[in-house]
């Protein structure tokens, strides 16, 4: 059988043409699908909000009464006054404490900082925190002797 050179030559360049012809149609199909994967799935952006520490809206005014009323002591007693705690709470407040929140308080329970400020607070709270000096003088009774009052709560602020 004869063999044609030419024919050879031109079934070598066909079969090179279609596998450049492959190739070219692979590239563009993995083209197309890193494009439209790149299209549907945007880069995550995450916002990242910082946690922020609570507004103490009475803690500098908290300190500067405690200072006032009884250097800070919890176990403070004012023998006058029967007022106890680092608040100085009397009886009459704290009879007032228990009857407008239905708690049982005792004067005695009076001596834990913790229950004396949840007492201030709530007072303080039905003022609102925008007016210390009104806090401050209502916390210590009426008259004009608050006005001395706040002059010495307002040196520690």
């Amino acid at each position: 059988m004869y063999e044609n050179p030419d024919f050879k030559k031109c079934m070598m360049e066909r079969k090179t043409d279609k596998t450049i012809s492959r190739l070219l149609r692979s590239m563009m199909i993995l083209f197309f699908i890193l494009l439209s994967a790149r299209a549907t799935s945007p880069d995550i952006k995450v916002a990242y909000i910082p946690v922020s520490e609570p507004v103490d809206a009475y803690g500098k005014l908290i300190k500067a009464i405690v200072q006032v009323e009884s250097s800070g002591d919890s176990l403070a007693y004012n023998v006058h006054e029967d007022a106890v705690g680092a608040f100085q709470i009397r009886k009459v407040r704290l009879k007032d404490y228990n009857r407008r929140t239905g708690k049982n308080y005792s004067h005695k329970d009076c001596y834990s900082y913790k229950v004396s400020k949840e007492i201030f607070l709530y007072y303080a709270i039905k003022i609102g925190y925008q007016d210390y000096e009104s806090i401050a003088r209502r916390w210590n009774g009426s008259g004009k002797l608050t006005h001395d009052y706040w002059k010495r709560v307002k040196a520690y602020l």
